[in-house]
């Protein structure tokens, strides 16, 4: 009853903030255009045009899987349609995207949110269609915007899309308090729940919290094969073989595990993800082709910034990094679940100090990553290894 009122609350909070079909847009201001005729635009100037805004990000996999599509409508009609793909990123972040990934489409600067404010969202990609006269039509997928639909809409005819439906929230922290409040800090327990539609998959383990440090996982929206992985050690997708039906695989799930001692969390999370469910897992040595991460120049490798404070931090991404206190074994986890190559990493630089790593790169550019090694020193070598990897299998 209690997840049913949360998730009634958020689902209000939102309908509450969105645009109704058919009401009137203002005339948003996009201040910063590339690629495109001209540097800044307002929407009263498309007039007359059926306008396209995909909410999108370097980094989203699902936006860059989008692109093609959307490139295809926009050539396909012409001056009949505009779609402007609109990023909170940097307009050098932008403008290298496209010196790598030539386009069709324009593409807008919200560097504040201020457009994206209008539309509130969660969730990447989001699109909104608007109509030749500025009205709005919905808050979509970027895959629900068809021919037939544009056909229509040209034909002023009334269309039905799909309408998208994140669940807003602050922070992953503050929605992760709402699904499973403490009421007793530091009490153990095992909440496991389904999923929550609207919105994203993620996982927190509490690093940086003083109380449930190595005590605490919580994970919202996450596969079984994700929950199995976690269990187990934290296997990357790259470490991981699944033997399990993708229907079973990424059946969604919400769950929030609280222990007295560091040394049984993984276990009784496995022992409860075992009571549930008819899927086993096991470890295995087998020969992989890895990249290897070593240093290359000795003198390149002392410039990079050495920890001071013994502060961890964790914030990283596809095609960035920005982590006090990482070791190097911890910078070849972030290359292999972030850098752009498809084998795992492995650490060979036999080096135990900590340091403070920040850089971005283009992943859509693998050079701009191999650059940045180099720069510091390293490099990452195609050789043989043994490797530890994780199978996940059905009875």
């Amino acid at each position: 009853m209690k997840k049913i009122l949360l998730i009634a609350l958020l689902l209000l909070n939102y309908a509450m903030a969105q645009m109704k079909n058919g009401e009137t847009v203002p005339d948003l201001n996009f201040a910063t255009v590339l690629n495109a005729p001209d540097r800044s635009v307002k929407l009263s100037q498309l007039k007359g045009k059926i306008v396209v805004l995909e909410f999108w990000a370097t980094w989203c996999g699902a936006c860059l899987s989008a692109m093609p599509h959307l490139e295809a409508l926009q050539k396909h009609y012409g001056d009949q349609l505009q779609i402007i793909a609109i990023s909170n990123e940097s307009e050098k972040r932008i403008t290298d995207f496209l010196k790598s990934r030539a386009s069709g489409l324009w593409f807008a600067i919200d560097k504040n949110d201020s457009i994206a404010r209008v539309f509130p969202h969660q969730l990447l990609p989001h699109t909104v269609v608007l109509s030749d006269n500025g009205g709005f039509i919905a808050g979509t997928h970027p895959e629900a915007v068809t021919k037939s639909v544009i056909d229509q809409l040209l034909s002023k005819k009334h269309v039905f899309l799909p309408e998208k439906k994140d669940i807003l929230f602050s922070s992953d922290e503050a929605l992760v308090d709402s699904i499973f409040p403490i009421k007793e800090a530091g009490k153990p327990r095992f909440i496991m729940q389904q999923s929550i539609k609207g919105l994203p998959g993620f996982s927190t383990s509490y690093q940086s919290d003083s109380i449930y440090k190595g005590k605490r996982i919580s994970a919202v929206n996450i596969g079984l094969y994700g929950l199995y992985a976690m269990a187990y050690g934290g296997y990357s997708s790259k470490r991981t073989i699944n033997m399990i039906s993708s229907d079973r695989a990424d059946a969604a799930y919400c769950l929030d595990i609280i222990v007295k001692n560091e040394k049984d969390l993984l276990p009784e999370l496995q022992k409860e993800l075992l009571k549930r469910f008819d899927i086993q897992a096991r470890t295995a040595k087998q020969m992989k082709e890895v990249y290897v991460l070593k240093i290359a120049d000795q003198t390149k490798f002392n410039l990079i910034s050495r920890n001071k404070t013994g502060k961890r931090t964790y914030y990283a991404r596809h095609g960035e990094i920005d982590q006090q206190a990482i070791t190097m074994k911890n910078f070849a986890a972030y290359l292999e679940n972030y850098g752009v190559g498809k084998l795992m990493v492995l650490d060979e630089t036999k080096v135990n100090s900590t340091f403070d790593i920040k850089f971005s790169f283009q992943p859509e550019n693998p050079s701009s990553l191999i650059k940045i090694l180099s720069d510091m020193g390293l490099v990452l070598n195609k050789e043989q290894r043994m490797v530890e990897m994780l199978t996940i299998y059905q009875l």
